[in-house]
């Protein structure tokens, strides 16, 4: 569920009636605002720049039968130019009329007495029509050279070359790889919680692999390097499907590194006796 629409109330000769509606609604979770008209037919009401721009998720455009052809003009003319989700508040059409709005370019229509909870409902479904959102986010996968690769997003050779050498950049340089890679996903129609989570996810695989290549694959060292405890360091290797195998020489099972399950601590290699876990 959205946590916030905003739908424009569109009502040439019932201005009265859009400004009583203008508010918050259900908790503040639908925003209706009152475009004024000024008079102005359908037609240029649907020439508002703020509908063009996205200043709205929805439109609600009040249709009886005195604007019913004026409606009817206004959709016919701008075919494939209206707003991605546009309702008709329908007052007292037959079931024909509102079939022709709909047929014309109208999304969908609720019908008087006004019900705030049906019409969230309504934009609801067909905002999720428009955009739908996959709550599961696909395992991510690597491209040539070890670069980490998100859906949608090519993998530049600067990017390439910052993955490889991130363990050795400053702040700075990582925080302004972080912006521009937020300025790219905010020009695509992701959500906000998806862009965020490409960029995360792109940082801790180029995180991961730097620090495991950094020691050969070895996990503990690599997880004693990033200051994160061993269990942490394999949660992430899961969640991004890195395999130690192909980034340093050791020898691991299908799930298990030398032996040892992913599932079960794993002890300090006896090479290096002088790095034991630490028992807390």
């Amino acid at each position: 569920m959205r946590e916030r629409i905003d739908c424009a109330l569109l009502a040439p000769g019932h201005a009265d009636w859009a400004m009583a509606l203008d508010g918050r609604y259900l908790g503040g979770r639908l925003q209706l605002h009152g475009v004024q008209t000024a008079g102005a037919p359908p037609e240029r009401v649907l020439d508002d720049p703020a509908l063009a721009r996205g200043r709205y998720d929805a439109a609600l455009a009040y249709a009886d039968g005195a604007t019913l052809s004026a409606w009817r003009r206004a959709l016919a003319a701008r075919a494939g130019t209206l707003p991605a989700v546009l309702l008709i508040y329908a007052v007292g059409l037959k079931a024909q009329a509102i079939h022709d709005l709909i047929s014309l370019g109208a999304t969908d229509f609720v019908q008087a007495p006004f019900c705030p909870e049906e019409l969230r409902a309504r934009l609801e479904h067909a905002l999720d029509r428009l955009a739908p959102v996959s709550l599961a986010e696909p395992a991510p996968r690597y491209g040539a050279g070890g670069a980490c690769a998100a859906p949608g997003m090519p993998v530049l050779p600067a990017e390439a070359a910052l993955c490889a050498s991130i363990l050795s950049r400053s702040g700075g340089e990582l925080e302004a790889y972080a912006v521009a890679v937020a300025l790219q996903r905010a020009t695509s129609r992701d959500s906000f919680r998806a862009a965020k989570s490409q960029v995360v996810a792109r940082f801790e695989q180029a995180y991961i692999r730097a620090a495991l290549g950094r020691h050969g694959g070895n996990i503990t060292l690599a997880a004693r390097t990033a200051q994160k405890h061993r269990r942490a360091f394999w949660a992430l290797m899961r969640k991004h499907d890195i395999d130690p195998v192909r980034i340093g020489s050791i020898r691991a099972m299908p799930g298990k590194i030398q032996g040892h399950s992913l599932d079960k601590p794993m002890p300090a290699p006896k090479r290096l006796g002088i790095l034991r876990d630490n028992p807390t």
